[in-house]
């Protein structure tokens, strides 16, 4: 591991570089992830988001630049997208089961459990919602009993709402878990409250730091505008004294009011 890194680091890269068809995709690009901690990387379509997760999960190898992993580090891994046939019978529990090992499987209810979707369990994978799935999706990657979480754009295909629970429960499985998290959002102001450093990515490094720094950055106010809103949505912060379940129950909140919630 370089002398430049940290020594609890899970896992980091340094001035990593990549050129594919002659057209730059990533320039001297360094992070690194510990344990507890959650790093979010943001930037506009192009940016080389998914390239860099996939060159720190060692399935692209860099032109120039050093990949450190932990050794033996264990890795739960949430992609961008999953295809399943919509006619293949497959429910929740044949899902998350594939491929893997016994022990694993013994744990397959805990995990749905923490996750919020045990009641989903005998549920068509095709007749999930796309906050269910993702969900599900999380629970399979917990399977790995993971050292480190990569999450590429854990909320695709969620609403706004579902989209701050959602961060929410990760914020929440750090805690109780100690991993550390690198995800992929397109949104800060989504994510703000729940994450511990923001790395602006457009090919290279734009800024980073902590969530309300970067929000404030010129780069970052280039990319995505004065943050009062965001692609058409406008977040706001307002309090109420329930909660909505997956399954649809309403939850009385017996302490704090739920804070952070955006809705469109």
């Amino acid at each position: 591991m370089p002398d430049s890194l940290t020594s609890p680091a899970l896992a980091a890269l340094q001035d990593i570089n990549l050129t594919i068809a002659g057209r730059p995709i990533l320039r001297d690009v360094s992070l690194q992830v510990q344990r507890g901690m959650i790093l979010t990387v943001i930037g506009p379509n192009g940016a080389g988001k998914s390239t860099l997760l996939r060159i720190l999960l060692g399935l692209q190898q860099p032109e120039t630049g050093t990949v450190f992993r932990a050794p033996g580090l264990r890795i739960g891994y949430v992609p961008q997208k999953v295809q399943i046939d919509a006619q293949m019978p497959l429910t929740v529990q044949g899902f998350v089961q594939l491929g893997c090992h016994k022990k694993a499987s013994a744990q397959l209810q805990t995990v749905l459990q923490e996750t919020g979707a045990r009641h989903l369990l005998d549920t068509p994978i095709q007749a999930l919602s796309g906050g269910e799935f993702q969900r599900v999706l999380l629970a399979r990657a917990l399977l790995r009993e993971p050292q480190l979480l990569v999450l590429d754009e854990p909320a695709q295909g969620v609403d706004v709402s579902g989209q701050a629970q959602l961060y929410q429960l990760i914020d929440r499985l750090v805690e109780e878990h100690g991993f550390g998290v690198i995800m992929v959002s397109h949104d800060l102001h989504l994510v703000m409250a729940n994450t511990d450093k923001v790395l602006c990515l457009n090919q290279h490094i734009c800024c980073s730091g902590h969530p309300e720094d970067v929000s404030k950055h010129p780069e970052y106010m280039s990319l995505f505008g004065d943050g009062k809103a965001t692609a058409g949505i406008g977040v706001y912060t307002h309090h109420h004294d329930h909660e909505h379940e997956l399954d649809g129950h309403i939850c009385p909140l017996s302490g704090d009011a739920c804070k952070g919630h955006a809705h469109e």
